[in-house]
């Protein structure tokens, strides 16, 4: 508590005002961590990424993509993401996110991607042919994506497809 400033204050001058959570983060707007995940097909010449949004506060999945570890795949995320209204995204600096996201949209650090990097790790537990060094991968793009897509729907959506 700041209390040289409570010395000189008087209650005339103070304002409060009271509102739900809902309410607050309607105000302040929703904020999404943004991260990108490798894996491969076939074969490591043959990336895969990942890419998807979190709710930074909650942590819950708003969306994802698959593609290469291109600027036309984060557009694509960016669609996916428009009808949320997202006023901040953390991410880890990557050059596409630079290119396509707003300066003051944009707050690059590892210390704000915290919840989507943990996600990773789950994702690489449970699914094994996401894991660097496996015997288990996927022979075609349609069924790694179909695999992790289910997975992703499954246990962030609550959908069984």
């Amino acid at each position: 508590m700041n209390e040289p400033l409570l010395q000189v204050l008087h209650p005339e001058q103070v304002e409060v005002e009271v509102c739900r959570s809902e309410e607050l983060d309607r105000r302040r707007g929703l904020t999404s961590e943004l991260d990108e995940m490798w894996s491969y097909v076939r074969c490591k010449a043959n990336p895969r990424w990942l890419w998807h949004a979190i709710d930074h506060h909650t942590g819950k999945v708003l969306a994802y993509v698959f593609g290469r570890r291109k600027d036309d795949v984060l557009l694509k995320l960016q669609q996916l993401l428009a009808p949320f209204g997202i006023t901040r995204f953390y991410t880890d600096g990557w050059g596409a996110y630079e290119r396509h996201l707003a300066a003051e949209q944009q707050k690059v650090g590892k210390e704000n991607t915290q919840k989507i990097e943990s996600q990773h790790i789950n994702l690489r537990t449970r699914i094994k042919r996401l894991v660097r060094r496996t015997l288990c991968f996927s022979k075609t793009e349609h069924m790694h994506d179909l695999v992790i897509g289910l997975f992703i729907n499954r246990y962030e959506f609550g959908r069984s497809l």
